[in-house]
């Protein structure tokens, strides 16, 4: 028998190599089940780590400190204006993910974890098809999708395909435009419009809505914005694309605002208007599990499916599309399959918008709170009187603090400024733990620390805040 004609077994299979997928993987394996990953790409890691999550960050470093060392002269320190070298910076974020890529494949091979390379689909409940791989078929006993997502794309008749790149286009770095256009006010969309900005593009961006980062805190994103403006050429919300066209010097781009309609030539564009889930890759039809109008595999709390043998994961399975929500349903999914109990009731998953300054938010909006009647208490802390802050030179930042009405339980936290990523935590774990207001409030932070304005925004809401006037 020849070996495309191969057809074996596993106990476990992961279709998808993403923060997803390996985690499940390497859960599983770590229960002591046989496992098996099937991954299209050469490396483990996923679009997050490949084409995303990873990569964007290793280049909005590069754009913070360009912004820093231009913000410096107001300390006393000038620089000389940075020469950018394309080269060198595409081959410094090509590295981050070499190395990481390479770090998850030592870690799949210690743990006995079988990749086969090759695209799967399900040909029924219990066996799929491997195209490209070493091995044709497949049987499993149970089977964990995690085929992520993928960009949504705009109508053709719109914008044509070849006069614009998506995210993945965008983090190849080919070229540093002149003049550069991104579609979308959303978080990818702005991280990347920085990153460019930063090497020196022009940037525009084109929104659909009348404000930046949909579903953020309106206290939040006001920052960002603030900042944005200074940074980019020109920021269009409540815009509608109409059209885009190639022409001699880039692409001809048509919108209308406030009942005006505007042309503008960019060398580049960039589209970033969402993701959709990658659930049609796997023939998953072919199953009993069924799938959304939108798209999404239907999972319960343990993440199966309805077919028993399958669990799905991350993107594919529903909102927020986020690699480190991916990975706990990853775990999830691997323990139950293993006969552990567990389950997906997760009280808070953080978001975070890697700009700068940064966005971070946990739990419950004060929007969302209003949509759903809950009475609630809000506590602000503007980190123009944080010392921390200042004495970095970035008292643009704000921390939240949501409360029930009572101003006890702590059910939303959101934090703008800098290294808000990493400030989010505390407030992740504080409602995982069912946290009161107080608890925030008489832990103590150290000082001077941006941290401590997670304690003031709580103290804000008991009516002390230490470096705050009364309301």
């Amino acid at each position: 028998m020849v070996m495309g004609e191969l057809t074996e077994e596993t106990q476990v299979l992961v279709i998808g190599g993403g923060p997803g997928g390996y985690v499940a993987a390497f859960r599983a394996a770590d229960l002591g089940l046989e496992t098996t990953i099937v991954e299209e790409s050469p490396l483990l890691g996923g679009i997050c780590l490949r084409e995303g999550c990873i990569p964007s960050k290793a280049l909005l470093h590069i754009a913070h400190l360009i912004e820093d060392a231009a913000e410096a002269e107001q300390f006393g320190v000038k620089f000389n204006t940075p020469k950018i070298d394309r080269a060198k910076v595409a081959a410094w974020k090509q590295s981050v993910v070499d190395k990481l890529c390479g770090g998850i494949k030592t870690l799949a091979s210690k743990r006995k974890v079988r990749v086969i390379q090759g695209r799967a689909s399900f040909e029924d409940s219990r066996t799929v098809r491997i195209e490209g791989g070493e091995v044709a078929r497949l049987k499993f006993k149970h089977a964990i999708v995690a085929t992520g997502s993928r960009p949504s794309v705009l109508p053709e008749s719109v914008l044509p395909a070849d006069c614009y790149m998506d995210s993945t286009g965008a983090l190849a770095l080919e070229t540093i435009p002149k003049t550069l256009l991104v579609v979308g006010g959303g978080y990818i969309g702005l991280e990347l419009g920085q990153v460019y900005a930063g090497l020196g593009s022009k940037v525009t961006v084109i929104e659909m809505l009348d404000h930046l980062l949909p579903g953020c805190d309106a206290d939040l994103s006001r920052t960002l914005t603030a900042n944005l403006k200074k940074q980019f050429a020109a920021i269009h919300t409540s815009a509608k694309l109409d059209s885009g066209k190639k022409v001699k010097d880039g692409v001809e781009i048509t919108y209308t605002k406030g009942g005006k309609q505007t042309s503008e030539v960019f060398e580049r564009v960039l589209v970033s208007v969402g993701r959709r889930p990658a659930s049609d890759t796997v023939a998953i039809e072919n199953t009993k599990a069924k799938v959304t109008e939108r798209g999404f595999i239907e999972i319960n709390e343990r993440c199966q499916t309805a077919d028993k043998h399958i669990y799905a994961i991350g993107d594919v399975a529903g909102n927020p599309m986020l690699a480190h929500k991916a990975s706990r349903e990853g775990i999830v999914a691997a323990e139950n399959i293993a006969g552990h109990d567990s389950a997906f009731d997760n009280r808070a998953i953080p978001a975070v918008v890697y700009t700068s300054p940064e966005i971070a938010w946990c739990g419950l909006t004060e929007e969302q709170a209003k949509e759903k009647g809950i009475e609630i208490k809000v506590g602000k802390f503007n980190w123009g009187a944080s010392g921390r802050a200042v004495a970095m030179g970035r008292p643009a930042g704000l921390t939240k603090v949501i409360s029930d009405a009572q101003g006890q339980r702590v059910l939303g936290v959101g934090i703008v400024g800098e290294h808000a990523g990493d400030l989010i935590a505390e407030a992740v774990l504080a409602i995982e733990m069912g946290a009161e207001v107080e608890d925030l409030a008489m832990t103590i932070h150290p000082h001077p620390a941006t941290s401590e304005t997670v304690m003031e925004a709580a103290e804000s809401i008991l009516g002390s805040a230490t470096h705050a006037l009364k309301r």
